[in-house]
């Protein structure tokens, strides 16, 4: 069982097997694991929007391409939390006309944040 974000269910989590899916299906997921080795899954096409450095890793002739799997060791899993779910969020409102809600960071998570968004280019 494995942990999933849920681009229609932002800031909620969702259970998937993945051994009930074909290869395809967990093709369509990329594996991003902390510098403690957690490990968040996302829709693959919501990262490479989100994220130029996912992209170019995804989209490039890189080991990340052909595993589906990002390891980003100088990110911390609480860190790495808190950019999936902005991810998740940046896709969600992207194209949104209505009135875009805040994305709530915490003061003391505002540095490491910058830090990871600017690697992550997000």
């Amino acid at each position: 069982i494995l942990l999933v974000w849920s681009t229609s269910l932002l800031h909620k989590k969702t259970i998937l097997s993945m051994a009930d899916k074909s290869d395809e299906e967990a093709s369509s997921y990329v594996k991003l694991v902390s510098a403690e080795g957690h490990e968040f899954f996302m829709d693959r096409e919501t990262a490479i929007t989100a994220s130029q450095t996912i992209r170019l890793m995804l989209e490039g002739s890189f080991k990340e391409a052909q595993d589906n799997i990002i390891q980003l060791p100088d990110i911390s899993g609480y860190i790495l939390e808190k950019v999936v779910q902005y991810l998740h969020y940046k896709a969600q409102y992207s194209n949104s006309e209505s009135r875009i809600p805040e994305f709530p960071i915490e003061p003391e998570l505002a540095l490491e944040l910058l830090i990871a968004a600017k690697y992550l280019d997000c």
